[in-house]
């Protein structure tokens, strides 16, 4: 019994530290400009959080930072594969690839 509870302590000890260090990323393009929107699993905002665009080669395009609301916005650099990665410190990182079909016209 014993050995059951620390098996399940140790699981449950390493699980929360990999969901503290979750940050969700959400991009979209409306009439030339990529939208970005930065957020933690609880909702608050990825305030002033570094944002980098790479193009489908991995070449940097552009960077910045979200508002205070976890926005970015910027026009269209180019139409190809565009990754958003956010790092909001702290280990928060992530990404989304935005398809060059989502692009529009």
């Amino acid at each position: 019994m014993g050995i059951i509870l620390a098996v399940m302590a140790a699981v449950t000890g390493f699980s929360v530290p990999a969901w503290s260090h979750k940050v969700n990323v959400f991009a979209y393009v409306e009439r030339g400009t990529v939208h970005v929107e930065g957020y933690f699993p609880d909702g608050k905002p990825a305030g002033n959080a570094a944002i980098q665009v790479l193009d489908s080669g991995g070449r940097r395009l552009l960077e910045g930072r979200t508002d205070a609301e976890g926005l970015f916005s910027f026009p269209l650099p180019k139409k190809d594969d565009l990754t958003i990665v956010i790092d909001a410190s702290m280990g928060h990182r992530n990404q989304f690839l935005l398809k060059k079909q989502d692009l529009g016209d």
